[in-house]
């Protein structure tokens, strides 16, 4: 477990956070010394993007002056505040500001894939893992499924009294992109992750039904 504080921010990483990034990276194929600087790299270069991400959430969340701390853990992270503090306006600008703030993280390290000249060493592998992984991670987010940032934009926009839409909305999102993922791309991780929160859906449906 590391701890330690960002801009007097408190945050947390916990072991699975590594793990799950290992495995994203391709843990199994880093079979030389290679291979393992390159999952290094990945690691690094998606352990950071995530935390831009979340100090996009936390910072936002300050400045609308609620307490907050970062927690990265399997799958990404959450910057968590007291529940009802936020408006419903907003709790919409916290959920936007992480995957802007790490759009505009990747698009830095576009522009220095464009212009900087780098020549092909493990400095041009590190950019090249940032800039992915800062915008598929951000896009990833953004689709509509509870509890990914997409599914919070949605349930802001809808409001409390279109809940059960939001996560009919969420649930049927989340197993078309399990299916896509898996099949059209052969992942594994994201379609049970994917298909996890397809679950959860369903369990909250029911519950607002009953």
């Amino acid at each position: 477990m590391v701890r330690f504080s960002l801009f007097g921010i408190p945050i947390e990483i916990q072991p699975w956070f590594w793990i799950t990034l290992a495995l994203i990276g391709g843990a199994h194929r880093a079979n030389s010394s290679e291979g393992l600087m390159v999952l290094a790299l990945f690691i690094i270069a998606g352990a950071l993007s995530i935390l831009v991400h979340e100090l996009g959430h936390a910072l936002t969340i300050r400045h609308f002056g609620a307490p907050t701390r970062i927690v990265l853990q399997a799958f990404g992270g959450y910057a968590a505040y007291p529940a009802g503090i936020l408006t419903r306006k907003q709790s919409f600008f916290v959920t936007a500001a992480g995957p802007a703030l790490q759009m505009v993280w990747g698009a830095l390290f576009l522009l220095v894939l464009i212009f900087g000249n780098l020549p092909e060493t493990r400095i041009q592998i590190f950019v090249f893992y940032s800039m992915a992984i800062s915008f598929f991670w951000a896009i990833l987010n953004l689709i509509p499924v509870i509890p990914l940032d997409g599914g919070r934009l949605l349930e802001s926009i809808l409001g409390p009294k279109r809940i059960r839409l939001t996560l009919i909305i969420s649930m049927v999102t989340a197993v078309i992109g399990a299916v896509i993922l898996g099949y059209r791309f052969g992942s594994f991780l994201f379609p049970i992750f994917l298909g996890f929160m397809a679950y959860q859906n369903w369990q909250a449906l029911q519950a607002y039904r009953r």
